[in-house]
């Protein structure tokens, strides 16, 4: 799988505007809570936590470089950009989401490790069932970004059961699953149905651990 690991992601500035966030929701030592943000290529927006101007300012300063990402991990994705998911995930300590691909919705996935200071990475692996495993460690402010392909790109993060786990997640993102799945040389109708079965899969495995 291609990864593309950076570190020092953030300028400091715009990482202490995002270390500093007042964050209210109340998260369970087993559970995640996502703060959605999103801003499209011709800037609307929808924002749960960040202002019109900060997600309109980071669009402008990043968005070229997560372009630029796409372009050398699966360049073919690019035109098919629409917007891009500017999230803030904060993950009990003991919270696990097990080995899976992202849907197909996204062209581009990004993670950026906040805070604490230590805390567990992203496993990657080369099966399903955690062969060739790849774990990238923990850094704050350090990116890693994969462009996801049906049935290739697992991975799986969990909590280090000691702190909550801050990160932000930032996609590029399109409507257009159809091209994704011709892109990848996939089945469009038996991806889209996986793609819609698996959180119901995800929600009954949660309650079986």
């Amino acid at each position: 799988m291609n990864l593309k690991i950076i570190k020092n992601f953030f300028d400091s500035k715009d990482l202490q505007i995002i270390s500093s966030l007042n964050l209210k929701k109340k998260v369970d030592d087993n559970k995640s809570v996502v703060y959605h943000n999103k801003i499209t290529k011709d800037g609307e927006i929808e924002s749960e936590l960040f202002s019109h101007d900060t997600l309109n300012f980071f669009q402008k300063k990043y968005h070229p470089i997560a372009i630029k990402i796409l372009e050398e991990l699966f360049p073919e994705k690019v035109k098919l950009y629409e917007y891009s998911e500017f999230h803030l995930v904060e993950t009990g300590k003991n919270f696990n989401f097990p080995i899976h691909d992202d849907i197909p919705n996204k062209l581009l996935s990004g993670v950026i490790y906040i805070k604490p200071e230590k805390n567990s990475g992203t496993v990657f692996y080369e099966t399903k069932s955690g062969h060739g495993k790849n774990i990238i460690e923990w850094e704050v402010n350090k990116a890693v970004f994969f462009s996801r392909v049906e049935r290739k790109t697992w991975h799986s993060y969990s909590g280090d059961g000691i702190s909550n786990r801050v990160t932000i997640v930032y996609n590029l993102m399109t409507s257009d699953t159809k091209k994704v799945f011709a892109i990848e040389g996939k089945n469009n109708i038996y991806g889209r149905l996986r793609s819609f079965i698996n959180p119901y899969l995800f929600r009954f495995f949660k309650k079986t651990i």
